[in-house]
């Protein structure tokens, strides 16, 4: 499946802390650049960033990290839910069951 968009955001539920998690994504010629994370509490390798801002129940923060060139979304199906991926106002949700994983990349 090829989604056109110039930007997305991921969200998912932890399968441990059961808390969510959100990833904001810009798509750009040389990868995928993660521009903002945030997470609605801590615990289990969840921490939030040390620059991490609290606001409407979010902690959020700008991940330093270089574009990635692909992102790889496991479907264990022992998480409350799979990956929401959201782009241009329209949402689906990926890995709900045990599956294959989703990959995510830049098209050529």
């Amino acid at each position: 499946m090829m989604i056109a968009t110039s930007s997305f955001t991921l969200q998912w539920t932890h399968s441990v802390e059961k808390i969510e998690w959100r990833e904001t994504w810009q798509v750009l010629p040389e990868g995928l650049w993660l521009i903002e994370a945030g997470v609605k509490g801590s615990g289990a390798g969840m921490e939030p960033g040390d620059d991490a801002v609290y606001n409407n129940g979010w902690w959020t923060w700008k991940p330093n990290i270089a574009p990635q060139q692909q992102l790889v979304l496991a479907a264990s199906g022992a998480t409350p839910s799979g990956w929401k991926l959201c782009a241009e106002n329209n949402c689906l949700e990926l890995g709900r069951r045990s599956g294959p994983a989703s990959t995510i990349s830049v098209c050529p």
